[in-house]
């Protein structure tokens, strides 16, 4: 009998391969999104690394700053009647 559509020699293969093509394609999405996992966390990692090491110089100079602001005791001997209401 004959057909008026011709069978396509094609499909017996993806017949025998879909399975594995499925396979590879599975596989690399799990590749993908695992990798893209592990980038988020490193990226975490570091900004919590970096967040160190940009508040460390800060809370240092904010030491300092405010250190040269307190009373000295030469200061606290000197008794000075500024802003002092007569």
């Amino acid at each position: 009998m004959f057909s008026p559509f011709p069978r396509s020699r094609r499909f017996p293969l993806f017949r025998r391969l879909w399975k594995l093509a499925v396979i590879i394609t599975v596989a690399g999405t799990v590749i993908a999104v695992r990798f893209d996992e592990i980038l988020e966390r490193g990226q975490e990692i570091l900004a919590l690394l970096f967040l160190i090491a940009i508040a460390g110089p800060i809370y240092v100079l904010d030491i300092f700053i405010f250190k040269s602001c307190k009373p000295r005791r030469e200061d606290m001997k000197t008794i000075n009647d500024k802003g002092a209401n007569k």
